[in-house]
């Protein structure tokens, strides 16, 4: 089967898949609120906050609505969101991580479940697959602002893991506790990243048929619809056949 890996089409198609700006702006600014709630109002100072406001600034969200959602924080308004990591699996028993930030744990969990059931998978416990994802930071940068070579020297000076670049990206991956002094490093060598987060990077992925590939982008896209979602990762992989055809 010729193979095509999910982990970065996953990070990604959220911003692809939403039909209505609002839901994702929501989305944006509520990691934006509960980020600069759980440390210092300061992106310079915190790295989430930096991350998140990054994100958001790559999906053109208005300034204005970055600073209200980081008010929203120091002033205390706003719900308290609570960060939950679901875990199961997929049609084709492939793993399946869900990052939600809710207000109602037991209405998010209802959902999420009833999403998994539908698809043919099933929620488990916490832990039961995350254990085959590596949890890291992602640096990524569009391939014209340098090299292969050049990129992959600045990362591993600032300190980072691996570096993976193709014809039109280079994704720099470092360790959680490095993860912020990696993306300064690399901010103040290239300029400020396409993106810069914390993620769920599969170790291995496990090949689907086209049926079943169906069927997880089909959970994948509903778990991303849900406005509690913040980020789903899989690790499966598909054929490029099917690729084209759920592109089109």
């Amino acid at each position: 089967m010729a193979g095509h890996s999910q982990f970065k089409n996953i990070m990604h198609r959220k911003g692809r898949q939403d039909a209505v700006k609002s839901k994702l702006f929501g989305k944006l600014a509520r990691e934006i609120t509960v980020a600069a709630k759980m440390g210092t109002p300061d992106p310079t100072m915190n790295a989430r906050l930096r991350a998140a406001i990054i994100a958001a600034r790559a999906e053109n969200m208005p300034k204005d609505n970055i600073e209200r959602a980081i008010k929203k924080a120091t002033g205390g308004e706003g719900d308290n969101y609570e960060q939950i990591r679901y875990e199961g699996y997929g049609p084709g028993g492939i793993a399946v991580i869900v990052e939600v930030l809710t207000d109602n744990r037991n209405r998010t969990a209802g959902e999420v479940r009833a999403a998994f059931t539908k698809s043919g998978g099933n929620l488990a416990e916490t832990g039961a697959v995350s254990f085959m994802f590596d949890h890291l930071g992602v640096i990524e940068y569009g391939a014209k602002v340098a090299g292969a070579e050049a990129m992959f020297e600045a990362a591993l000076e600032a300190g980072a893991d691996d570096v993976v670049s193709n014809e039109t990206t280079h994704e720099v991956y470092a360790a959680q506790d490095r993860f912020g002094s990696v993306a300064k490093a690399l901010e103040g060598k290239f300029g400020e990243p396409r993106k810069a987060a914390l993620v769920w990077r599969p170790q291995n992925t496990v090949a689907v048929d086209d049926e079943q590939g169906e069927k997880v982008i089909k959970l994948v896209d509903t778990l991303n619809e849900h406005d509690d979602v913040q980020n789903v990762y899989a690790n499966f992989e598909i054929s490029d056949a099917l690729v084209s055809k759920m592109s089109a």
